[in-house]
This record gives structure tokens, C-alpha cells and sequence, in this order.
């Protein structure tokens, strides 16, 4: 799996809805520093060039998924910090691989973690419960105190939530913990940036850096 410019570790684990031990299916989490106190400002933890980027790498991601597997397939390609997730049902696993393939080659993925289901496609009342789970997990995450709601994307799909962003060890188990306590989650799935609480200090207090070519103040 590759590892970020930066000093911090991409994880992938999958937890439990209902169980205490978190099993790693790459590298362990970084165990950061004391937990920060003051007030919790909810906001994306990545530059607005990189956020731009991540939207040029879905659009281009799911036009280039249509061209080569057409409407045979249900992908869901989210990206952050250039990294790829892939969630849906694909009928056959040489169209998993294809799937991995194409998206591989839009220009600027770092990696790609593949979670792609081989079955049919969901249902639209499959569908619409993901969509209320995402809902209800964001929604906890907002309500939460000790935590920056903004710095977590939410993805669910047939009743597993995936939980990515630029976090520290803290608020990834305290994240965790949270989308675990939403009803019908069936397990969790954290792909983060692992920083530490003295990474996440300085982030606090840089200014928002401008997106490549833009000019003034960038907007929150």
C-alpha cells in the first residue's frame, strides 16, 4: 500500500459492528500524542487544491468506469487525498480487477483500495438504507464534541460504513466508536491518515492554502 508524502501512515482496518478487536489488514495506527483541547472547529483537513483534485479524480474516475464496463456495474469511486476507495457490486472479479485497472490510470491516484463486492446489484431500498446510515453517522459525528465532523468522509455500502480522512489515533477509535453505535451497521472499515496530535496542532493553526492558480483568500 503507499505511503503519503508526508509523515503519516494510510491504515486500513476493518472493525466489528459489534466487536471490540480491530483487525489490520495493512499498516498498525500511530499512536499519537495527548488529546487537544479548546474548541473543535469543524473543517477538511486537505487543502483546497487537493479537494479540487479529488473531485477531478471521481468525475473522471466514473466517466472512464462507464466507458469500459458500461451499465453491467454499481461502483462508487470516492476519493481522498488522492487516495481511492471502491465501493459497489461488480458481476464477475475480472471486472473487480478491470474496475481497479481503469481507475489505477486517471492521472494523479496515489492508490486504490479495492472493497468492490462480487454479486448482483443492490436494490434501491439497499441503497436507501446506506444512505440513512451515512446520514445518521455524519449526523453523530456533528453532535459529537471531540470531534472535527468535516475531517471525516462517510461511505456506506450494504451496511458497512467506511470511515476515511486525515485523523489522529484518538479520533479515529472515538470515530469508530461512533458510526459502530448507528443501527444496521454491519461492520466498520477505516482508511486514514494517521497523524500525530502535534501534526494535527500545527494543521490547526496553518492558514488555508490557496488551490494552484487561484488568487485571494480561500474561501472555508
Amino acid at each position: 500500500m503507499t505511503t503519503p508524502s508526508r509523515r503519516h501512515s494510510l491504515v486500513l482496518l476493518v472493525v466489528p459492528a459489534l466487536a471490540a478487536t480491530l483487525l489490520s489488514a495493512c499498516a498498525p495506527l500511530i499512536v499519537g500524542g495527548a488529546a487537544v483541547g479548546g474548541a473543535l472547529v469543524a473543517t477538511d483537513r486537505r487543502t483546497s487544491g487537493a479537494q479540487l483534485e479529488d473531485e477531478g479524480i471521481e468525475l473522471r474516475a466514473a466517466s472512464r468506469i462507464r466507458q469500459n464496463l458500461g451499465e453491467r456495474v454499481h461502483v462508487n469511486a470516492t476519493s481522498y487525498n488522492r487516495v481511492v476507495l471502491l465501493t459497489g457490486e461488480v458481476p464477475t472479479p475480472q471486472d473487480k480487477a478491470l474496475v481497479e485497472q481503469v481507475v489505477s490510470r486517471v492521472d494523479n491516484v496515489r492508490s486504490i483500495i479495492n472493497e468492490l463486492g462480487v454479486s448482483g446489484n443492490t436494490s434501491l431500498t439497499s441503497r436507501s438504507s446506506d444512505a440513512l446510515i451515512t446520514g445518521k453517522v455524519k449526523a453523530l459525528m456533528v453532535d459529537a464534541k471531540d470531534l472535527f465532523a468535516n475531517s471525516f468522509k462517510v461511505v456506506t455500502e450494504r451496511g458497512v460504513v467506511y470511515l476515511m480522512g486525515v485523523v489522529t489515533q484518538r479520533e479515529a477509535t472515538r470515530g469508530t466508536e461512533v458510526a459502530r453505535s448507528v443501527s444496521g451497521v454491519q461492520k466498520v472499515v477505516r482508511a486514514f491518515e494517521i497523524i500525530s496530535e502535534d501534526e494535527l496542532q500545527r494543521l490547526q493553526t496553518q492558514p488555508p492554502k490557496p488551490a494552484p492558480g487561484a488568487s485571494g483568500p480561500t474561501r472555508p
